[in-house]
């Protein structure tokens, strides 16, 4: 099911304007801001996970890829949505249980997907990305299109049983794949040095033969450049890659999560490094400060009002969670 507007092409397309593309990482930023205020309001059920600090990785994937490829995300999966192209209105009305949800409100914060924009429903599952994406890239590969699935997951994941799994398959059948690592040096609430025998992810990658990259992901301009390099390499028909970007979560795993397991003044160090504020800062030479407060300003009105549009959407009744199910004994019934 797809609620999206035709627009969201047009999103996706803006992204190569470094104005636009500031827009967009300012977006995610706020609508995650709002998120967390939702919650606490008790207007986001269940739980919720932001991804302030990594906006920049979002929106290079984003820029570097067709609307036709495919790509799986985390449950960390509401910026991937946003730089997508998807709007706001969409990914809101799913947090929030809505009708105008991109699933209809019953997939909930979780579980965001548009076929429009590439992107397949986003993983609950630490790692559950990786044999998705593979698959993806194996219809890609029988249909023998140019098109690439990519897999987007958290540093954790790759201690998991299914990344090995799926890197060693694309690497034999030199699948259309690429795995992108977002590495914020958190899984859920342990630091990797605590769980990771390697400091650098991109070396597990050798394991494999295909190539592994490290790269600044908190950077525009350099986190896209070798998005984009791996993108044309893994099109081109070179098999796998494996791209891990340097983040970091401003906010804890969950809404549930106050993250007092950080080292002391780790937070206010990498939020000198702020991707917003970076993007920002390399567009003085494109835009002048009134310019980007203007621009600044007209998104916050922009969320403020899809968060009001939101709050009187319908929420779906209670039998709209059977409409994408299904089984023998309901179509031998003739129902749904």
């Amino acid at each position: 099911m797809s609620t999206t507007a035709p627009a969201d092409v047009e999103r996706r397309s803006k992204l190569h304007d470094p104005i636009e593309a500031y827009r967009r990482m300012f977006e995610i930023r706020t609508f995650e801001d709002q998120i967390m205020d939702l919650f606490a309001r008790g207007l986001v059920h269940g739980t919720t996970h932001t991804c302030q600090g990594q906006e920049a990785l979002d929106v290079a994937i984003a820029a570097s890829l067709r609307l036709d490829d495919a790509v799986a995300c985390t449950y960390r999966g509401h910026g991937v949505a946003l730089a997508l192209g998807m709007t706001p209105d969409s990914v809101l009305g799913e947090i929030m249980g809505r009708q105008s949800g991109c699933v209809g409100g019953v997939g909930g914060s979780m579980h965001l997907s548009d076929p429009d924009v590439g992107l397949l429903p986003t993983m609950a599952i630490v790692g559950a990305g990786f044999p998705v994406a593979a698959g993806a890239a194996l219809a890609f590969q029988t249909r023998q299109t140019d098109q690439i699935a990519v897999c987007v997951a958290g540093d954790g994941a790759t201690n998991i049983g299914a990344f090995h799994e799926a890197l060693n398959l694309a690497a034999v059948w030199k699948l259309p794949v690429l795995f992108i690592v977002d590495n914020n040096l958190y899984g859920e609430y342990s630091r990797m040095n605590l769980t990771t025998p390697v400091e650098d992810l991109a070396v597990r990658a050798t394991s494999y033969g295909m190539p592994g990259e490290s790269v600044d992901g908190m950077v525009l301009d350099t986190v896209t450049d070798a998005v984009r390099r791996h993108v044309q390499r893994v099109r081109a028909g070179n098999g796998p890659s494996l791209l891990v970007a340097h983040t970091y979560r401003f906010a804890g795993h969950s809404r549930a999560d106050q993250a007092s397991y950080r080292p002391e003044g780790e937070l206010d160090q990498w939020r000198q490094r702020d991707p917003v504020k970076l993007q920002r800062e390399a567009l003085s030479g494109n835009a002048d400060a009134a310019t980007l407060d203007a621009l600044e300003a007209e998104v916050v009105t922009e969320i403020a009002a899809v968060i009001e549009r939101t709050m009187a959407a319908p929420e779906p009744p209670v039998a709209s969670m059977f409409s994408n199910v299904w089984s023998p004994e309901l179509q031998m019934a003739g129902g749904h």
